[in-house]
C-alpha cells in the first residue's frame, strides 16, 4: 500500500496469501521465508508492518502465526514495523477511513492487514 496525499493505492498482487504444509518443519518455515522474500522483492517492498498479536488470552495468537512473524521479521531485505491493536485503535480515530473496505476489492481476510498499513501510514 503506498500513500500520496491522503490517498491510498493498492497494487495489484499475484499472490493473496502464502501456505505452509507443515510449521514443525524447519524446511517449510524456511520455504514460507523464501516465497514471502521473493514476493516483496518482486513488487519492490521494502517496509512490512505486523500487526502485534497477544501472547496470552483469549484472543492470543498461535505458535504456527509467531513462527511466520519470526520469519518475516528475520529478513535481512525488509525494514519491519510492528503496531499494537491499542496504537491502531488511535490512529484510526484521528485519521477517519471514509471510503468502504468493500470498495477496495481486497478479500475479508485482508481487512485486518489493510487497517494495519493504513494506519501505519497515517501515524503521526
Amino acid at each position: 500500500m503506498e500513500l500520496d496525499e491522503g490517498n491510498f493505492s493498492l497494487p495489484e498482487c499475484r499472490v493473496k496469501k502464502i501456505t505452509i504444509e507443515n510449521a514443525k518443519e524447519a524446511e517449510e518455515i524456511k520455504k514460507f521465508q523464501f516465497t514471502f522474500n521473493k514476493l516483496m522483492t518482486d513488487y519492490n517492498v521494502t517496509h512490512v508492518v505486523i500487526k502485534e498479536r497477544l501472547t496470552r488470552g483469549k484472543f492470543a495468537g498461535g505458535a504456527v502465526g509467531f513462527k511466520l512473524e519470526a520469519a518475516i521479521q528475520l529478513s535481512p531485505y525488509l525494514n519491519i514495523s510492528m503496531l499494537s491493536s491499542a496504537e491502531i485503535k488511535v490512529i484510526q480515530k484521528t485519521v477517519h477511513f471514509a471510503d468502504n473496505f468493500n470498495d477496495t476489492g481486497l478479500k475479508k481476510f485482508q481487512e485486518q492487514a489493510f487497517i494495519t498499513a493504513f494506519s501505519y501510514l497515517n501515524k503521526k
